[in-house]
């Protein structure tokens, strides 16, 4: 039995990994705001990489919690949610709270589901990654005051916290650098009609377009889900345009759906860029090493995921704390193989 506890990572293992006092530790796990964002990063690492965990049936009975934090997002399969999760995860459990992940829309949650979901017997809070969820929804949930928090995704005029980059301003960097490669036709494949980051990233993409006062007929603007499935109808969209009006170049709202676009046109000899440049949104794993390699726009997803984790935990601890500052999430063009100049002739 000894020989098994002394394998057990302790807060002295963690100190020493990450070169700070023990104190430092136990700050950064009871008091986060009182320790700077980069020794906070620092710890957590260490806690990660040391498997570290505290004693969470004693720490929950004391602060009267039930230790789990649930995690609810659109769409299980999409790979776009796996570096938040991380992120969530990694800062959850460095505090001791366990992670519950939900899916909101496969099946479509309903109210009496959503609402039970939130039972504080069950949560302490809630972090929310889907700003499709039916506003009245919500009625029920705060009824039973769990701690709230966007991310990614949100909904307005609805007063919860959130973290999210600027889809706006990355949607017209991505329409910008088509037309900064000499492209005039440029379409867009959008997400469903009714998201706040399709609505969001479509904004851009025709504030970008205006900018360079160009056109984009409504046969140019195709309608997807995020799926790669709907990438693929949008490439036989693309495929049923005359040949004279089709856009030589589309900035798709999501990888997911530039991954399903590229598919379908190759299986079509159409060649990506030379045919046809694809820019995607989010910059997921799979974009490095698809074929070709997707010219993209970066978001710091596991970022993401660890400030809402970390503002969540906060009000958790405490309802009527001020919130810290939110980051600022910057936006990156990754240019690779999928985009290229238009050709001269």
């Amino acid at each position: 039995m000894s020989e098994k506890r002394g394998n057990i990572p302790r807060i002295q293992d963690v100190a020493k990994m990450a070169n700070v006092s023990t104190a430092t530790v136990s700050r950064v796990l009871s008091f986060p705001d009182r320790v700077s964002e980069a020794t906070r990063e620092v710890v957590l690492q260490a806690i990660e990489k040391t498997g570290y965990t505290i004693n969470h049936s004693a720490r929950n009975l004391r602060k009267g919690g039930t230790g789990a934090i649930l995690v609810l997002l659109p769409n299980l399969a999409n790979s776009f949610f796996s570096r938040v999760l991380k992120g969530i995860e990694a800062v959850a459990s460095g505090y001791g709270f366990n992670i519950l992940i939900a899916d909101s829309q496969f099946p479509p949650i309903d109210e009496a589901t959503f609402g039970n979901l939130f039972n504080t017997n069950r949560i302490d809070g809630a972090i929310i990654l889907d700003g499709n969820i039916p506003r009245s929804y919500f009625k029920r949930a705060t009824r039973q005051k769990p701690q709230l928090v966007f991310a990614c995704e949100w909904i307005s005029d609805c007063a919860v916290t959130t973290f999210h980059i600027d889809n706006l301003a990355g949607a017209v960097m991505a329409t910008d650098h088509l037309v900064g490669l000499g492209h005039r036709k440029i379409g867009h494949v959008t997400g469903p009609t009714n998201n706040i980051l399709s609505q969001h990233r479509l904004a851009g993409f025709e504030q970008s377009l205006k900018k360079h006062n160009l056109p984009c007929p409504r046969d140019w603007k195709i309608t997807g889900d995020f799926t790669i499935e709907s990438g693929v109808k949008a490439a036989r969209h693309w495929l049923a345009l005359p040949k004279d009006n089709r856009p030589t170049a589309l900035f798709c709202a999501s990888d997911e759906m530039a991954f399903g676009l590229i598919s379908e046109l190759h299986q079509n000899a159409v060649k990506v860029p030379d045919d046809l440049s694809i820019i995607g949104f989010d910059d997921v794993e799979f974009a490095a090493h698809s074929i070709p390699a997707l010219t993209t726009i970066h978001q710091p997803r596991r970022r993401i995921g660890e400030a809402a984790a970390r503002a969540l935990i906060h009000k958790i601890r405490d309802a009527e704390a001020p919130m810290p500052p939110q980051p600022v999430f910057e936006l990156e063009l990754v240019l690779r193989a999928s985009t290229a100049p238009l050709p001269l002739c």
